[in-house]
Parts: C-alpha cells; structure tokens; sequence
C-alpha cells in the first residue's frame, strides 16, 4: 500500500473517531493520531467540529499539540514546552520527522548542521541513522546523504498541512507562475510563427533562384544553338567556302608555259 493511500485511510479512521468523542477521550484521540507512525497530515481531523469544543476547557493544550503537530515542528515545542501536554517517544519521533518535511519545503539541501542543531542529535551517525531509517524508509523523503559536504540532498519530499496564511501566498505564486507561463508561450508560439515566416521567405527565395538559373541555362543554350546555326551557314553558303574548294580540286589543273 502506497503512503498516500495508507494516509488517506488512516485520516478517515481519526475523522470517525473525533467526531464520536468529547472531552477528555477526545483528548485521546489526539495522543493516538500524533503517535501514529505512519500519519502524517492532521488538517483534516484538525477540522472536526468537536475540536472546536475543547477551546477554554482543560483539554484545550491538546487541541494546540494537534495544531502543533499540523504546522509546527520540534523548535516550535521546545518553546512552548511548557504550555503543551508532554510527549512520548512516538510523538517526538513524529514531530522531529514533520520537522524534516518543513526544512525541505525551502531547501533541497540541508546542511548537516542545521538539522543536528534543529532536531537535537548530537552526532552525524545519528542524523544519518534518523535520515535513512526514519524519514527515507518512512517514505517522506528521498535523497541522498553526502558525507563530504555534510548535507542531505533532497529529491523528494511530501507535503504538510497548510499553515494559516499559506493557502494566500501559495495561490499568489501559483498565479505569478501561470502568468509567467503564459508569457513564455506567448513568446514561444511568436518564435514559431517567425521561423515559419523564414522558412517560406527561404523556399520563395530558393524558388527564384533556381527560376533563375534554369532561365540562364535556357538563355544561353539557346545562344549557343544561334551561333551553331550561324557557323553552319557561314561553312555551306559563303563563296570559297568548302563546297567550292571541293569543285575546283576536281577540275583539271593547267600547266604554265615554261619561262624563255
């Protein structure tokens, strides 16, 4: 089962829970969905209507550590500890993976030194182990681990939850990026029509240029053809030409008297 489908049915699964519980089980529901290992996306059950309720009761830290755990990360629970309910080893796990899905969201490398400081490790064979066997085996990441430029290079990575205010700038960049979209095009389909342009000017001039040429070889061979036609009857019909040389070399040659 793909990680999409896996968090689809798990959402699902919470949404039902939420929405047949209050108070204090709800609160459970929130520790359950947090410490899942294979969840990842809390908006959804963060919008059951039930959760509302707990707002200004004693339950109300749990309803900040959904919150937290839709758009926050582990810097984000370090200070404000002590206004959030404590955390078991699966929910630390989770928000220090969810973590790692926010430093990829701005950047495709993540120096080893950010992530060390950010998510509390204290050596690169622990990031590295955390990185391979928590987030890339997970699913949530995939790239590779570069121990000479101490960072991590990010392929892939899966999306969060939009935080409040992001839904605004990301249609704004969506927008800015269609425009810009449609100005290549524009610009694309304006090449096209010029190089059509030049192709059709090249086959015309192309046209008349051998147009040309076969006039030239017309014009000179007939040219050449007049002055054949000219040699032949300058040959035939001037006199002493050929034909009267062939007559006289066939009439008797007279002798001249001997000189006295």
């Amino acid at each position: 089962m793909d990680i999409e489908q896996k968090q689809a049915e798990l959402i699902e699964h919470f949404v039902k829970q939420a929405e047949n519980h209050k108070g204090a089980s709800l609160a459970n529901v929130i520790v359950e969905a947090t410490s899942n290992s294979s969840l990842f996306a809390f908006s959804e059950i963060l919008a059951v209507p039930n959760f509302a309720e707990l707002q200004g009761t004693e339950y109300s830290v749990f309803l900040d550590m959904l919150r937290l755990f839709s758009h926050g990360t582990w810097s984000d629970y370090k200070s404000n500890a002590c206004h959030l309910p404590p955390l078991v080893p699966d929910q630390i796990r989770k928000l220090k993976q969810l973590s790692v899905l926010t430093f990829a969201e701005t950047n495709k490398v993540l120096s080893y030194d950010q992530l060390l400081q950010e998510l509390d490790v204290t050596n690169v064979r622990e990031l590295e182990d955390f990185l391979i066997n928590e987030c890339m085996y997970a699913g949530i990441v995939r790239g590779k681990l570069d121990q000479l430029r101490r960072c991590f290079e990010v392929q892939f990575a899966a999306g969060r939850d939009l935080r409040p205010g992001q839904l605004g700038n990301m249609i704004q960049t969506l927008t800015s990026w269609l425009t810009t979209s449609d100005n290549l095009l524009l610009s694309i389909q304006e090449k096209i029509k010029w190089a059509d342009t030049m192709s059709e000017l090249d086959k015309k001039h192309q046209k008349d240029v051998e147009d040309r040429v076969e006039e030239v070889k017309k014009s000179l061979s007939l040219k050449a053809d007049m002055e054949f036609r000219g040699h032949e009857e300058i040959i035939y019909s001037e006199p002493g030409g050929v034909m009267d040389y062939e007559e006289d070399r066939s009439r008797p040659k007279r002798r001249r008297p001997p000189i006295s």
